[in-house]
Protein backbone atom coordinates (compact mmCIF):
# COMPACT_ATOMS: atom_id res chain seq x y z
CA UNK A 1 0.00 0.00 0.00
CA UNK A 2 1.18 3.25 -0.77
CA UNK A 3 -0.03 6.87 0.84
CA UNK A 4 -0.03 10.77 -0.35
CA UNK A 5 -0.26 13.18 2.08
CA UNK A 6 -0.36 16.60 0.60
CA UNK A 7 0.91 19.26 2.66
CA UNK A 8 3.73 19.22 5.74
CA UNK A 9 1.71 21.88 8.10
CA UNK A 10 0.52 21.31 10.90
CA UNK A 11 -2.54 18.95 9.63
CA UNK A 12 -0.12 16.69 7.38
CA UNK A 13 2.84 16.99 10.33
CA UNK A 14 -0.48 15.06 12.28
CA UNK A 15 -0.75 12.51 10.04
CA UNK A 16 2.87 12.05 9.42
CA UNK A 17 3.32 11.57 13.10
CA UNK A 18 0.35 8.87 13.25
CA UNK A 19 2.04 6.49 10.96
CA UNK A 20 4.84 7.30 12.71
CA UNK A 21 3.50 5.83 15.95
CA UNK A 22 2.25 2.75 15.00
CA UNK A 23 6.01 2.13 13.52
CA UNK A 24 7.18 2.64 16.74
CA UNK A 25 5.20 0.46 18.55
CA UNK A 26 6.43 -2.54 15.54
CA UNK A 27 3.62 -2.24 14.15
CA UNK A 28 3.68 -2.33 9.52
CA UNK A 29 2.61 0.68 7.79
CA UNK A 30 2.09 1.59 3.89
CA UNK A 31 4.51 3.39 1.91
CA UNK A 32 3.90 7.04 3.02
CA UNK A 33 5.03 10.13 0.45
CA UNK A 34 4.22 13.99 1.95
CA UNK A 35 4.02 16.66 -0.82
CA UNK A 36 4.87 20.17 0.66
CA UNK A 37 5.28 23.00 -1.89
CA UNK A 38 7.22 25.00 0.69
CA UNK A 39 11.31 24.63 0.97
CA UNK A 40 10.88 23.94 4.64
CA UNK A 41 7.71 22.10 6.94
CA UNK A 42 5.10 24.26 8.99
CA UNK A 43 2.29 25.32 6.58
CA UNK A 44 0.58 28.53 7.76
CA UNK A 45 3.38 28.89 10.57
CA UNK A 46 6.27 28.69 8.46
CA UNK A 47 6.98 32.72 7.89
CA UNK A 48 7.70 33.99 4.93
CA UNK A 49 8.39 37.69 4.20
CA UNK A 50 6.85 37.50 0.71
CA UNK A 51 4.19 38.26 -0.76
CA UNK A 52 2.10 36.97 -4.58
CA UNK A 53 4.47 34.44 -5.94
CA UNK A 54 7.79 32.13 -4.75
CA UNK A 55 10.63 32.25 -6.66
CA UNK A 56 9.33 29.41 -9.03
CA UNK A 57 6.30 31.43 -9.89
CA UNK A 58 3.59 29.72 -7.70
CA UNK A 59 1.77 31.48 -5.74
CA UNK A 60 2.94 31.88 -1.51
CA UNK A 61 1.39 29.39 0.37
CA UNK A 62 1.50 31.37 3.88
CA UNK A 63 -0.35 33.81 5.91
CA UNK A 64 1.69 34.43 8.43
CA UNK A 65 2.86 38.05 9.98
CA UNK A 66 5.62 39.01 11.23
CA UNK A 67 4.45 39.96 14.78
CA UNK A 68 1.49 37.35 14.91
CA UNK A 69 0.80 36.32 18.33
CA UNK A 70 -1.89 33.19 19.08
CA UNK A 71 -4.98 34.71 19.27
CA UNK A 72 -6.04 31.71 21.14
CA UNK A 73 -4.93 29.96 24.37
CA UNK A 74 -2.23 27.23 23.46
CA UNK A 75 -4.07 25.40 26.32
CA UNK A 76 -6.68 24.47 23.60
CA UNK A 77 -4.56 23.60 20.97
CA UNK A 78 -2.01 21.35 23.03
CA UNK A 79 -0.39 18.03 21.20
CA UNK A 80 -1.46 15.30 23.76
CA UNK A 81 1.61 13.39 23.08
CA UNK A 82 4.03 16.14 23.22
CA UNK A 83 3.39 18.85 25.76
CA UNK A 84 4.45 22.54 25.92
CA UNK A 85 6.30 21.19 29.28
CA UNK A 86 7.91 18.80 27.83
CA UNK A 87 9.22 21.17 24.90
CA UNK A 88 10.38 23.72 26.36
CA UNK A 89 12.02 22.11 29.75
CA UNK A 90 9.04 24.36 31.60
CA UNK A 91 5.85 26.25 32.15
CA UNK A 92 5.43 29.15 29.50
CA UNK A 93 2.72 31.76 29.22
CA UNK A 94 -0.76 30.84 27.21
CA UNK A 95 -0.10 32.78 24.47
CA UNK A 96 3.33 32.60 22.25
CA UNK A 97 4.39 34.46 19.16
CA UNK A 98 4.37 32.49 16.27
CA UNK A 99 8.35 32.00 16.27
CA UNK A 100 7.70 30.17 19.59
CA UNK A 101 4.51 28.16 18.21
CA UNK A 102 6.60 26.75 15.03
CA UNK A 103 9.45 26.13 17.36
CA UNK A 104 6.71 23.67 19.07
CA UNK A 105 5.37 22.24 16.22
CA UNK A 106 8.61 21.62 14.73
CA UNK A 107 9.93 20.05 17.96
CA UNK A 108 7.27 17.28 17.82
CA UNK A 109 8.02 15.91 13.97
CA UNK A 110 12.06 16.21 14.93
CA UNK A 111 11.26 13.63 17.94
CA UNK A 112 9.38 12.02 15.64
CA UNK A 113 12.03 11.48 12.54
CA UNK A 114 9.62 11.94 9.95
CA UNK A 115 11.33 14.04 8.00
CA UNK A 116 12.79 11.94 5.29
CA UNK A 117 8.95 11.26 3.91
CA UNK A 118 8.62 14.63 3.05
CA UNK A 119 9.68 15.81 -0.67
CA UNK A 120 9.86 19.55 -0.28
CA UNK A 121 9.29 22.42 -2.96
CA UNK A 122 7.22 19.61 -4.46
CA UNK A 123 4.06 21.32 -6.33
CA UNK A 124 1.17 18.92 -6.78
CA UNK A 125 -0.16 19.80 -10.30
CA UNK A 126 -2.90 16.64 -10.70
CA UNK A 127 -5.10 13.92 -8.63
CA UNK A 128 -6.53 11.63 -11.20
CA UNK A 129 -8.55 8.53 -9.97
CA UNK A 130 -8.61 5.17 -11.97
CA UNK A 131 -12.13 3.00 -11.53
CA UNK A 132 -10.48 -0.04 -13.06
CA UNK A 133 -7.35 -0.41 -10.96
CA UNK A 134 -8.86 1.58 -8.01
CA UNK A 135 -5.38 3.49 -7.71
CA UNK A 136 -4.83 7.37 -7.72
CA UNK A 137 -2.28 8.80 -10.10
CA UNK A 138 -0.91 12.38 -8.73
CA UNK A 139 1.23 14.30 -10.78
CA UNK A 140 3.68 16.74 -8.82
CA UNK A 141 6.56 19.00 -10.06
CA UNK A 142 9.70 19.49 -8.11
CA UNK A 143 10.49 22.90 -8.55
CA UNK A 144 14.02 22.65 -7.51
CA UNK A 145 14.79 20.24 -10.59
CA UNK A 146 12.15 21.52 -12.77
CA UNK A 147 10.79 17.85 -12.89
CA UNK A 148 7.71 16.36 -12.92
CA UNK A 149 6.72 13.31 -11.47
CA UNK A 150 3.35 10.99 -11.80
CA UNK A 151 3.31 8.29 -9.48
CA UNK A 152 0.14 5.59 -8.28
CA UNK A 153 -1.43 5.88 -4.48
CA UNK A 154 -3.82 3.44 -3.29
CA UNK A 155 -4.90 6.51 -0.76
CA UNK A 156 -4.92 10.32 -0.72
CA UNK A 157 -5.17 12.30 2.16
CA UNK A 158 -5.24 16.10 1.34
CA UNK A 159 -3.95 18.47 4.35
CA UNK A 160 -3.23 21.53 1.99
CA UNK A 161 -5.43 24.08 4.50
CA UNK A 162 -7.73 26.57 3.68
CA UNK A 163 -6.63 29.46 4.71
CA UNK A 164 -4.13 30.14 1.52
CA UNK A 165 -6.54 31.46 -1.13
CA UNK A 166 -7.97 34.84 -0.40
CA UNK A 167 -11.49 36.09 -1.09
CA UNK A 168 -11.14 39.39 -2.44
CA UNK A 169 -14.49 41.46 -3.15
CA UNK A 170 -14.61 44.57 -5.16
CA UNK A 171 -15.79 48.16 -3.88
CA UNK A 172 -16.37 50.77 -6.51
CA UNK A 173 -13.07 53.18 -7.01
CA UNK A 174 -10.99 50.16 -5.73
CA UNK A 175 -9.24 50.06 -9.03
CA UNK A 176 -8.52 54.72 -8.68
CA UNK A 177 -7.86 54.46 -4.52
CA UNK A 178 -4.92 56.78 -3.77
CA UNK A 179 -3.44 54.66 -1.40
CA UNK A 180 -2.62 50.86 -0.51
CA UNK A 181 -4.94 48.07 -0.75
CA UNK A 182 -4.13 44.56 0.30
CA UNK A 183 -5.77 41.22 1.55
CA UNK A 184 -4.79 40.05 4.90
CA UNK A 185 -2.99 37.16 3.40
CA UNK A 186 -0.40 39.65 2.03
CA UNK A 187 0.15 41.74 5.49
CA UNK A 188 3.48 40.43 6.58
CA UNK A 189 4.25 43.74 8.94
CA UNK A 190 2.38 46.25 11.06
CA UNK A 191 5.33 48.67 11.35
CA UNK A 192 5.09 49.16 7.62
CA UNK A 193 1.12 51.26 9.21
CA UNK A 194 2.72 53.34 11.51
CA UNK A 195 0.88 57.05 11.75
CA UNK A 196 -1.01 55.61 8.70
CA UNK A 197 -4.82 55.54 9.01
CA UNK A 198 -5.84 52.08 8.20
CA UNK A 199 -9.57 50.79 7.31
CA UNK A 200 -10.26 47.06 7.73
CA UNK A 201 -13.33 45.29 6.08
CA UNK A 202 -14.15 42.65 7.80
CA UNK A 203 -14.63 40.95 11.18
CA UNK A 204 -13.04 37.98 11.55
CA UNK A 205 -10.72 37.21 13.80
CA UNK A 206 -7.80 38.38 11.15
CA UNK A 207 -9.77 41.56 11.06
CA UNK A 208 -9.73 41.90 15.12
CA UNK A 209 -5.34 40.82 15.37
CA UNK A 210 -4.28 42.85 12.27
CA UNK A 211 -6.15 45.66 13.37
CA UNK A 212 -4.27 45.07 17.05
CA UNK A 213 -0.88 44.80 15.50
CA UNK A 214 -1.25 48.25 13.36
CA UNK A 215 -2.46 49.35 16.84
CA UNK A 216 0.60 48.38 18.92
CA UNK A 217 3.42 48.91 16.56
CA UNK A 218 1.66 52.69 15.99
CA UNK A 219 -0.94 52.75 13.38
CA UNK A 220 -2.66 56.28 13.54
CA UNK A 221 -5.92 55.47 13.34
CA UNK A 222 -7.99 51.75 12.93
CA UNK A 223 -11.34 51.88 10.88
CA UNK A 224 -13.11 48.54 10.75
CA UNK A 225 -16.13 48.05 8.80
CA UNK A 226 -18.99 45.87 9.36
CA UNK A 227 -21.60 44.07 6.87
CA UNK A 228 -23.97 42.57 9.87
CA UNK A 229 -22.93 43.68 13.17
CA UNK A 230 -19.80 45.09 14.78
CA UNK A 231 -17.22 43.00 16.85
CA UNK A 232 -18.24 44.87 19.68
CA UNK A 233 -14.69 45.15 22.50
CA UNK A 234 -13.71 47.90 24.65
CA UNK A 235 -11.46 49.04 21.95
CA UNK A 236 -8.75 51.91 21.69
CA UNK A 237 -9.50 55.88 21.51
CA UNK A 238 -7.85 55.51 18.41
CA UNK A 239 -10.66 53.06 16.80
CA UNK A 240 -13.92 53.24 15.90
CA UNK A 241 -16.48 50.27 14.31
CA UNK A 242 -18.96 51.63 11.20
CA UNK A 243 -20.89 49.90 8.71
CA UNK A 244 -20.70 48.80 5.51
CA UNK A 245 -18.05 50.13 2.86
CA UNK A 246 -20.17 51.58 0.02
CA UNK A 247 -17.46 53.19 -2.40
CA UNK A 248 -14.14 54.94 -1.92
CA UNK A 249 -13.02 58.40 -3.91
CA UNK A 250 -9.59 59.28 -3.64
CA UNK A 251 -8.46 58.47 -0.31
CA UNK A 252 -12.01 58.72 1.20
CA UNK A 253 -13.89 56.03 2.50
CA UNK A 254 -17.85 56.60 2.44
CA UNK A 255 -20.24 54.29 4.75
CA UNK A 256 -23.65 53.08 4.58
CA UNK A 257 -24.71 55.70 7.40
CA UNK A 258 -23.48 58.53 5.62
CA UNK A 259 -20.12 58.85 7.17
CA UNK A 260 -17.04 59.36 5.96
CA UNK A 261 -13.04 58.64 6.47
CA UNK A 262 -10.26 59.43 4.84
CA UNK A 263 -7.43 56.22 5.04
CA UNK A 264 -4.36 55.77 3.87
CA UNK A 265 -4.47 51.70 3.22
CA UNK A 266 -7.55 49.55 2.68
CA UNK A 267 -6.82 45.90 4.48
CA UNK A 268 -9.19 42.75 3.39
CA UNK A 269 -9.51 40.92 5.91
CA UNK A 270 -12.45 39.11 3.47
CA UNK A 271 -12.12 35.50 4.67
CA UNK A 272 -10.44 32.76 2.61
CA UNK A 273 -11.52 29.93 -0.11
CA UNK A 274 -11.62 26.13 0.41
CA UNK A 275 -9.47 26.03 -3.40
CA UNK A 276 -7.81 22.98 -4.82
CA UNK A 277 -6.37 23.74 -7.76
CA UNK A 278 -4.65 19.97 -8.75
CA UNK A 279 -8.30 18.42 -8.10
CA UNK A 280 -10.93 17.76 -10.48
CA UNK A 281 -14.67 17.97 -10.07
CA UNK A 282 -15.24 14.24 -8.43
CA UNK A 283 -12.86 14.57 -5.90
CA UNK A 284 -12.67 18.61 -5.01
CA UNK A 285 -14.25 19.69 -1.52
CA UNK A 286 -16.30 22.24 -1.93
CA UNK A 287 -17.81 23.74 1.17
CA UNK A 288 -18.24 26.85 2.85
CA UNK A 289 -16.18 27.39 6.22
CA UNK A 290 -17.90 25.90 8.81
CA UNK A 291 -17.57 23.11 11.86
CA UNK A 292 -19.07 20.34 9.87
CA UNK A 293 -17.65 20.32 6.17
CA UNK A 294 -19.94 19.22 3.75
CA UNK A 295 -18.93 15.54 2.18
CA UNK A 296 -17.06 14.80 5.02
CA UNK A 297 -17.84 11.52 6.96
CA UNK A 298 -16.99 11.96 10.83
CA UNK A 299 -15.14 15.53 9.26
CA UNK A 300 -12.48 13.59 7.04
CA UNK A 301 -13.61 10.94 4.48
CA UNK A 302 -14.88 12.21 1.26
CA UNK A 303 -17.94 10.31 0.87
CA UNK A 304 -17.79 10.64 -3.03
CA UNK A 305 -14.52 8.48 -3.28
CA UNK A 306 -13.84 6.86 0.69
CA UNK A 307 -10.46 5.91 -0.43
CA UNK A 308 -9.90 9.90 -0.24
CA UNK A 309 -9.40 11.76 3.03
CA UNK A 310 -9.41 15.93 4.02
CA UNK A 311 -7.77 16.91 6.94
CA UNK A 312 -8.40 20.38 8.85
CA UNK A 313 -11.30 21.73 6.66
CA UNK A 314 -13.52 22.87 9.68
CA UNK A 315 -14.12 26.46 10.58
CA UNK A 316 -11.62 25.59 14.07
CA UNK A 317 -11.54 26.15 17.78
CA UNK A 318 -9.45 23.34 18.18
CA UNK A 319 -6.83 23.08 16.05
CA UNK A 320 -3.12 20.89 16.39
CA UNK A 321 -5.19 18.36 18.64
CA UNK A 322 -7.81 18.08 16.57
CA UNK A 323 -6.17 17.60 13.70
CA UNK A 324 -4.48 14.41 15.66
CA UNK A 325 -7.61 13.29 16.42
CA UNK A 326 -8.73 13.48 13.13
CA UNK A 327 -5.19 11.81 11.87
CA UNK A 328 -5.08 9.14 13.69
CA UNK A 329 -8.83 8.19 12.82
CA UNK A 330 -7.58 8.40 9.46
CA UNK A 331 -4.07 5.83 9.34
CA UNK A 332 -6.92 3.43 11.43
CA UNK A 333 -9.79 3.52 8.22
CA UNK A 334 -6.37 3.11 6.20
CA UNK A 335 -5.06 0.11 7.85
CA UNK A 336 -8.57 -1.22 8.36
CA UNK A 337 -9.23 -0.95 11.57
CA UNK A 338 -12.20 1.28 11.57
CA UNK A 339 -14.56 -0.12 8.73
CA UNK A 340 -16.56 2.51 6.74
CA UNK A 341 -20.21 2.51 5.93
CA UNK A 342 -21.85 2.74 3.21
CA UNK A 343 -22.61 5.95 1.50
CA UNK A 344 -26.08 6.53 2.47
CA UNK A 345 -24.59 6.55 6.18
CA UNK A 346 -21.68 8.57 5.06
CA UNK A 347 -24.13 11.41 3.78
CA UNK A 348 -26.30 10.81 6.70
CA UNK A 349 -23.48 11.38 9.00
CA UNK A 350 -22.38 14.54 7.66
CA UNK A 351 -26.03 15.71 7.34
CA UNK A 352 -26.63 15.31 10.65
CA UNK A 353 -23.59 17.30 11.96
CA UNK A 354 -24.33 20.04 9.90
CA UNK A 355 -28.00 20.38 11.66
CA UNK A 356 -26.61 19.80 15.13
CA UNK A 357 -24.39 22.74 13.96
CA UNK A 358 -27.34 24.35 13.01
CA UNK A 359 -28.85 24.82 15.75
CA UNK A 360 -26.31 26.06 18.03
CA UNK A 361 -26.90 29.96 18.87
CA UNK A 362 -23.59 30.62 20.77
CA UNK A 363 -19.57 30.34 20.53
CA UNK A 364 -20.08 28.56 24.07
CA UNK A 365 -22.82 25.61 21.96
CA UNK A 366 -19.57 26.11 19.02
CA UNK A 367 -16.81 25.06 21.61
CA UNK A 368 -18.47 22.35 22.90
CA UNK A 369 -19.78 21.23 19.49
CA UNK A 370 -16.27 20.74 18.35
CA UNK A 371 -14.84 19.58 21.33
CA UNK A 372 -17.38 16.83 21.55
CA UNK A 373 -16.07 15.80 18.24
CA UNK A 374 -12.07 15.67 18.84
CA UNK A 375 -13.52 13.24 21.93
CA UNK A 376 -15.67 11.06 19.64
CA UNK A 377 -12.69 10.84 16.94
CA UNK A 378 -10.37 9.99 20.21
CA UNK A 379 -12.68 7.13 21.23
CA UNK A 380 -12.50 5.55 18.40
CA UNK A 381 -8.33 5.52 17.87
CA UNK A 382 -5.06 4.94 20.65
CA UNK A 383 -4.52 8.66 20.58
CA UNK A 384 -3.77 9.67 24.21
CA UNK A 385 -7.00 10.87 25.54
CA UNK A 386 -7.28 14.19 27.46
CA UNK A 387 -8.80 16.35 28.98
CA UNK A 388 -11.18 17.90 26.56
CA UNK A 389 -13.27 19.76 29.16
CA UNK A 390 -10.26 21.48 30.26
CA UNK A 391 -9.49 23.04 27.15
CA UNK A 392 -13.12 24.05 26.49
CA UNK A 393 -12.77 25.56 30.04
CA UNK A 394 -9.81 27.85 28.47
CA UNK A 395 -11.43 28.71 25.40
CA UNK A 396 -14.79 29.81 27.37
CA UNK A 397 -12.24 31.98 29.77
CA UNK A 398 -10.48 33.72 26.46
CA UNK A 399 -14.39 34.69 25.27
CA UNK A 400 -14.20 36.54 28.63
CA UNK A 401 -10.76 37.98 28.79
CA UNK A 402 -11.01 39.40 25.51
CA UNK A 403 -14.61 40.92 26.34
CA UNK A 404 -13.11 42.29 29.34
CA UNK A 405 -9.81 43.57 27.99
CA UNK A 406 -9.46 43.37 24.40
CA UNK A 407 -5.84 45.07 23.81
CA UNK A 408 -4.80 42.49 27.18
CA UNK A 409 -6.23 39.70 26.92
CA UNK A 410 -3.23 37.93 26.06
CA UNK A 411 -2.08 38.83 29.40
CA UNK A 412 -3.84 36.25 31.83
CA UNK A 413 -2.51 32.29 31.67
CA UNK A 414 -5.05 28.96 31.85
CA UNK A 415 -4.60 24.80 32.74
CA UNK A 416 -3.04 23.16 30.79
CA UNK A 417 -5.62 20.11 29.75
CA UNK A 418 -2.69 17.43 29.40
CA UNK A 419 -0.21 18.25 32.25
CA UNK A 420 -2.45 20.78 34.71
CA UNK A 421 0.39 22.81 34.30
CA UNK A 422 -1.15 26.51 35.44
CA UNK A 423 0.78 29.21 32.72
CA UNK A 424 2.39 31.83 34.61
CA UNK A 425 2.31 35.50 33.08
CA UNK A 426 4.33 36.68 29.89
CA UNK A 427 7.14 39.01 31.58
CA UNK A 428 6.11 41.46 29.23
CA UNK A 429 2.20 43.09 28.62
CA UNK A 430 1.75 42.07 25.50
CA UNK A 431 0.73 45.93 24.33
CA UNK A 432 4.62 46.55 25.37
CA UNK A 433 6.35 43.02 24.28
CA UNK A 434 7.49 44.82 20.97
CA UNK A 435 10.19 41.93 20.50
CA UNK A 436 8.25 38.75 20.27
CA UNK A 437 11.38 36.78 18.83
CA UNK A 438 11.72 32.71 20.64
CA UNK A 439 14.80 34.14 22.57
CA UNK A 440 13.35 37.23 23.91
CA UNK A 441 10.03 35.46 24.94
CA UNK A 442 11.87 32.87 26.59
CA UNK A 443 13.75 34.74 28.80
CA UNK A 444 13.17 34.92 32.95
CA UNK A 445 11.26 37.76 34.12
CA UNK A 446 14.33 39.96 35.43
CA UNK A 447 16.42 39.49 32.50
CA UNK A 448 13.50 40.91 30.29
CA UNK A 449 13.26 44.10 31.87
CA UNK A 450 16.96 44.23 32.35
Amino acid sequence: MKICIIGAGPSGLAQLRAFQSAKEKGEAIPEIVCYEKQKDWGGLWRYDWRTGVDEYGNPVHGSMYRYLWSNGPKEGLEFADYTFDEHFGKAIASYPPRAVLFDYIEGRVKKAGVRDWIQFSTVVRDVSFDEGTGLFTVTARNCETDTETAEQFDHVIVASGHFSFPNVPYYPGFESFNGRILHAHDFRDAREFEDKDILILGTSYSAEDIGSQCWKYGAKSITVSHRTAPMGFDWPDNWQEVPALERVEGKTAYFKDGTEKTVDAIILCTGYKHHFPFLPDDLRLKTANRLAATDLYKGVVWVKNPKMFYLGMQDQWFTFNMFDAQAWWVRDAILGRIALPDRAAMDADWQKRQADEDAYDSDHDAIVYQGDYVKELIAETDYPSFNVDGANEAFFQWKKHKKKAIMAFRDNGYTSPITGTVAPPHHTPWRHALDDSLESYLQLGTEAAE
